[in-house]
């Protein structure tokens, strides 16, 4: 056990070998906080005052994460719809479920998840990790990770008895019995996913570190073009998340934010595939029929293919899009013309750009991948380590 505790340290920095006996015995003091590190100037991810993040109960959650006993089959874990290699995504325009079942969205990356005020591209009442992890793990329409064929105890029994798990789970809560519950393993699931924080791409050190090298000049003008009135993506996709669907410490009004690109005007009249209509299927309101929650762009440039539904397969589609001001489609079932949308935002207006500004515009957009945070071990598989 103790082996493995001070391989755990390396992986987390906790510093095991280097603090004096009270530090080294984990036993002894009990879990510890985690240690967020930040930029200076960016606040911490708001955290449930029923849930603090420890270091022992992230490495439980990244245990139960890429652990396939977490699917019906156990063919499939969290990680099969989220890869680290592509910011927690999975290179699909639609995710497929452990039954092979084809959802009807694009599984949503989980950079910075911690700071979206709301979980999935249109769903305002789901809030908090806590809540949102029992979605894919039972939800039956569309079949993600299939556990509701399974009773709680045939569930819990897959971890029940396994050294490794009976270690994590009495670790991560010491103070309880017989810690091995389903409330303590989507409680340590959304932990790990609270400490995905990615806040070291070339923009966050030209930004952060006042780095004027970490830009290229071509990365630079993309910036200056991101932010500007002309083009107008810095209005949901700003702040230093990137987003305007955003909440942490410290704030006094969470915002949450969904927008109607003018991706679908079928029949010219408004609407969007039946089978997703954004946050109108939640609300039934005629000006909510396409809207959806505006991501962080955060290592976006490994995220493809793009939107919601993943008809956008790379970087020139989406600013093809945003370019004319909307999608225009003209055969098949869901002909009509994104631009003339009624609902679409009025911030989606159109604008122009030359063979150099669009290029300068990716790249910018480029700058923002973290390339440490897509190979941290940290976040990784520990079932190849």
């Amino acid at each position: 056990m103790r082996a493995r505790w001070m391989l755990l340290a390396l992986v987390w920095g906790i510093g095991f070998g280097c603090g004096g006996p009270e530090e080294q015995n984990n036993a002894d003091t009990g879990p510890q906080p985690y240690s967020w590190d930040l930029p200076e100037g960016v606040p911490e991810p708001s955290t449930p005052e029923d849930n603090p993040v420890t270091i022992e109960k992230a490495e439980l959650g990244r245990h139960l994460f890429y652990d396939k006993r977490l699917s019906g089959n156990e063919t499939q874990a969290c990680a099969g719809c989220h890869k680290q290699e592509l910011a927690f995504t999975d290179g699909l325009a639609e995710a497929l479920g452990s039954t092979g079942q084809e959802h009807f969205r694009s599984a949503m990356g989980l950079t910075n998840i911690a700071y979206s005020s709301t979980l999935g591209w249109a769903g305002p009442s789901t809030t908090s990790l806590e809540r949102q992890a029992p979605i894919p793990m039972f939800g039956e329409e569309p079949v993600e990770l299939g556990l509701s064929a399974l009773t709680e105890e045939e569930l819990l029994d897959r971890f029940r008895g396994d050294e490794l798990y009976e270690e994590l789970f009495a670790s991560a809560y010491p103070e309880q019995e017989e810690p091995i519950t389903l409330d303590n393993l989507i409680d340590a699931i959304a932990t790990f996913q609270r400490t995905l924080i990615s806040f070291n791409s070339p923009f966050d050190r030209y930004i952060f570190e006042e780095d004027a090298t970490a830009l290229t000049e071509s990365e630079r003008r993309g910036m200056d073009l991101f932010f500007s009135e002309r083009l107008e993506c810095f209005h949901c996709h700003g702040g230093f998340n990137l987003s305007d669907s955003i909440t942490h410490e410290g704030l006094v009004f969470e915002s949450q934010a969904f927008h109607n690109t003018g991706l679908y005007n079928i029949d010219f009249e408004g609407g969007y595939p039946e089978r997703d209509r954004g946050l109108y299927d939640i609300t039934g309101l005629d000006e909510d029929m396409g809207k959806f929650k505006a991501p962080t762009l955060r290592n976006i440039a490994v995220t493809a293919p793009f939107f919601h539904d993943g008809s956008a397969e790379t970087l020139d589609d989406v600013l093809d899009h945003y370019e004319r001001g909307g999608r225009a489609i003209t055969s098949g079932e869901y002909i009509g013309d994104g631009a003339q949308n009624p609902y679409k935002s009025e911030l989606i207006t159109g604008f122009l750009l030359s063979d150099q500004e669009r290029e300068d515009l990716k790249a910018f957009l480029h700058a923002l991948t973290d390339e440490e945070f897509l190979t941290d071990p940290r976040f990784s598989d520990p079932f190849e380590e």
